[in-house]
């Protein structure tokens, strides 16, 4: 049996147990435990992304920790069984803790305490005497109406005394402090109930009782089955609402812990426009997308405009503008051969899909995974250096300007945008993939000549490292290709050295002249490195085949052949070889294609030697057979809205403003109560004797100096 007194819920019937568990249920310590739990799973629902492809946590956090992190449902927090069932435990502990204390609140409430002995107010901390010269009927009346005129609720009782009749004052203010405890509790449960009804418990009571799963697999959203579909008339819900420029949907994706639900909606939302607006940084500054809502009952089509905090309603759905991605941009790459006598061809594709490519056993599949129209990057003092790291993982001038700096930190920022690139994928037969991202233009970093940037990394938690190749006159690169083609024929790298020597040792004996031949021939053959070995290194930069391409071929045979003493000076001399032939190459390249000489007194035409000196010794080592330059594309946006529908939010909403009246009633309204206790004295009782107590939920300077107030206007005392 259960009764309610003025001291609150009394659980009366049942065994020990069961007083006990209601008692600690409805004990304000077990509901601060609940909100300790619930402030502790909010802040981890803040940290740690909610709903992201277990692959993401399993880079972030390993695989064993993303495991046990999955088990505790820590991935969708605010979704968890155990949160939802610690929301239903608070709810359940607040509203018995509000019954158990309400009765005596309400008691407090009618209730002025008149019936306090006169020994009682003599051990109040705050109290008075005085005498009056009056009857003490006279000095009640009188006292009663000063506290009433000052706001107070005054009760006055008549007492028999020894003396004859006496009376007692009793006055309160400032209940509404009781009542502010009341609002406070409140305002948690409303709340949580709120919360409730806006987070995935409908959804989950869908699943549980009409049949509804997630759905795992892939496909068109119209083939999916109704099973896996939840009606319009779902009273809440949270989704995502992907629209490409020129087209409509009317089903949101509610992703679940296994998979998605399709949630319909009962319009058509149809994407006339995206805009975007970006800050010098590259950051978007503003996005917004001009829409149509079409009604499916009526057919009645309404124009809005969204915008970040600016969200469209039709019938109680709210729209928001969330992000916006690519919605299928088509491109055109050219695909070029990296070492290899493959001829350059185009291929066509859009954002988000792929196609396969087969030379021989090889195959390879192409996904296109993103389009950039804008890059802005920082060329600025701090940002020199950034794009230079080469296909080797080796960056020397990185590593220098990491380690190495001036007694003032001073930055300076340039930012430029780079214009287009493109980022896509190989995975081989295995699956394995490598991610690429590709500038579609040449970037002039303030070393010579602009250069391509094509970036690669075998993992997404790894920066991109880039294979930097200069860009000729006209900002292309077949003056590289052509260089690279002729450094790969024999023939072509045995005219260069007869040209080379013929320029270079033409006042020489016929001695000098076979050495410098010999030589000559030694370098730029090292430097062309071995094409049966090119497989091979490709799989492992650091490898001995990989080694025997470019610089570092050179340098392993200054190593292995020279003395140590007379290796740089013999290193300097084969560079000054190697340049010139390589020039040779170049200009008999040139003249095959019926293209005049380069001219070398220009500086621009020797910042591309040297430049292409140092991308012909990374190309080789270019992981893939391919490489995908981007020649043209047409954008596609694409804008993702949150569609909500969210009941439980004027309860929320209720529930603040029961909070924010209840905390300031606690914090900033004292309860005060006041008693005076006149008895009669004197001759047949013509005077009367006073005492005066006054009693604060909160001493302060305040009640301090309100004391003294009254009793002044009460007492007369000062």
């Amino acid at each position: 049996m259960t009764t309610f007194t003025t001291q609150g819920l009394q659980v009366r019937s049942g065994g020990r147990w069961w007083r006990s568990a209601v008692e600690l249920v409805s004990s304000m310590r077990f509901a601060i435990a609940l909100l300790t739990i619930i402030c502790i799973a909010s802040v981890i629902g803040t940290v740690v992304k909610q709903h992201e492809p277990f692959n993401n946590y399993i880079n972030q956090f390993g695989p064993f920790w993303a495991r046990v992190f999955e088990a505790l449902s820590l991935y969708a927090v605010y979704s968890a069984w155990w949160f939802l069932l610690i929301l239903a435990f608070l709810v359940v502990s607040t509203s018995l803790c509000i019954a158990r204390n309400v009765p005596k609140i309400m008691h407090d409430l009618r209730n002025y305490k008149e019936n306090i002995r006169e020994q009682a107010l003599n051990a109040f901390g705050q109290k008075a005497r005085a005498e009056f010269n009056e009857q003490p009927g006279q000095a009640a009346q009188r006292i009663g109406r000063t506290l009433a005129s000052g706001g107070w609720k005054v009760k006055l009782q008549q007492r028999q005394t020894a003396k004859g009749s006496g009376w007692m004052v009793a006055a309160k203010a400032g209940s509404m402090n009781k009542i502010g405890y009341l609002a406070a509790h409140s305002a948690i449960v409303l709340i949580c109930i709120g919360g409730l009804f806006d987070g995935d418990l409908m959804i989950r009571a869908q699943t549980w009782f009409n049949g509804k799963s997630s759905y795992t697999g892939g496909g068109m959203i119209a083939d999916i089955k109704p099973e896996h579909r939840l009606s319009a008339s779902n009273p809440s819900f949270r989704g995502n609402l992907f629209v490409p420029e020129g087209t409509a949907a009317d089903n949101a994706i509610l992703n679940q812990k296994d998979g998605v639900l399709i949630q319909e909606l009962p319009f058509i939302l149809e994407l006339k426009k995206f805009i975007v607006e970006y800050y010098p940084t590259g950051m978007p500054r503003v996005f917004a997308s001009e829409v149509v809502i079409i009604d499916k009952e009526t057919g009645k089509r309404e124009d809005a405009r969204i915008e970040v905090n600016k969200p469209a309603s039709f019938k109680g759905i709210e729209i928001y503008q969330s992000s916006f991605e690519d919605g299928g941009s088509e491109i055109t790459l050219q695909a070029i051969g990296m070492g290899n006598a493959t001829q350059p061809f185009e291929v066509k594709g859009a954002v988000g899909t792929s196609q396969t490519m087969t030379s021989g056993n090889d195959k390879r599949t192409l996904e296109i995974t993103n389009l950039r129209t804008i890059n802005v990057e920082n060329f600025g003092e701090d940002g020199k250096g950034d794009q230079g790291v080469d296909v080797r993982k080796v960056d020397l001038q990185q590593a220098l300007q990491a380690n190495l700096g001036s007694a003032q930190n001073k930055k300076e920022h340039q930012l430029r945008n780079v214009g287009p690139s493109v980022t896509y994928k190989l995975r081989d037969s295995s699956g394995q993939a490598r991610e690429f991202n590709n500038y579609m233009l040449p970037i002039n970093s303030g070393e010579g000549v602009p250069e391509f940037m094509f970036g690669v990394r075998s993992d997404t938690a790894e920066p991109f490292r880039y294979l930097r190749v200069p860009a000729d006159e006209k900002g292309e690169l077949n003056e590289f290709l052509r260089l690279r083609d002729a450094l790969q024929d024999p023939a072509m790298r045995a005219e260069a050295v007869k040209r080379y020597v013929a320029v270079n040792a033409a006042s020489e004996g016929a001695e000098m002249t076979e050495q410098l031949a010999a030589s000559a021939e030694r370098v730029l053959t090292l430097f062309a490195g071995n094409p049966d070995l090119l497989p091979q290194a490709r799989l492992d930069p650091n490898s001995e085949a990989a080694r025997s391409f470019g610089l570092q071929a050179i340098a392993a045979f200054i190593e292995k052949n020279i003395p140590p003493d007379q290796q740089t000076r013999f290193g300097d001399v084969l560079l000054r070889i190697l340049n010139g032939t390589l020039i040779e190459l170049l200009q008999l390249e040139r003249e095959k294609a019926g293209l005049p000489a380069l001219d070398l007194a220009q500086e621009k035409n020797r910042a591309f030697m040297a430049q292409a000196v140092v991308a012909l010794s990374d190309a080789p080592l270019y992981p893939e057979p391919l490489l995908f330059q981007m020649k043209e594309f047409k954008q596609v946006q694409a804008s993702v809205f949150q569609v909500t529908r969210s009941p439980g939010k004027w309860v929320v909403y209720l529930g603040c403003l029961f909070l924010i009246l209840g905390v300031f009633a606690m914090l900033y309204i004292r309860e005060r109560r006041v008693w005076v206790w006149i008895t009669p004295s004197g001759e047949q009782g013509q005077a009367s004797s006073a005492t005066m107590a006054l009693s604060s939920n909160r001493r302060n300077i305040d009640s301090d100096k309100e004391f003294a107030v009254l009793q002044d206007k009460l007492l007369g005392v000062r």
